[in-house]
């Protein structure tokens, strides 16, 4: 298996151990960052397969981190974004949906969820 790159941005440290774990088991290779500012400077510099932004992060949201990404030139304009979140109501999902989140997954959820998302989405964005 080709070895594909995940941006995790979430600020929550126990949760990014967990789904770092999960998904380096599976042999992605992950950059994490703690912020929506960290997250913007790893995504000015290099490309990724896949980008996971939690939706609530101090200095950008992961909305504002993916509205930035799809309207500005960097080399993961077109990379799927998975948006983790306790915000279930629909304005938040339409909100979401309008910035360029590929796919929505509310908290909590499984990790083995969230595996089968980035599985798909990294296998539909090879195509």
């Amino acid at each position: 298996m080709a070895s594909y790159k995940i941006l995790l941005a979430d600020d929550e440290a126990a949760l990014r151990f967990l789904l770092t774990e999960t998904l380096a088991e599976e042999g992605y290779e992950l950059t994490e960052a703690e912020d929506g500012a960290q997250a913007l400077a790893y995504l000015q510099e290099q490309p990724f397969d896949l980008i996971i932004l939690d939706y609530m992060m101090p200095e950008r949201t992961g909305v504002e981190v993916c509205e930035w990404l799809r309207g500005h030139a960097n080399p993961n304009a077109d990379t799927p974004v998975i948006l983790l979140t306790a915000k279930a109501l629909d304005k938040d999902r339409e909100r979401a949906k309008a910035a360029g989140v590929t796919q929505y997954i509310v908290k909590p959820f499984s990790p083995l969820q969230l595996l089968d998302t980035v599985e798909e989405l990294i296998r539909r964005d090879a195509r």
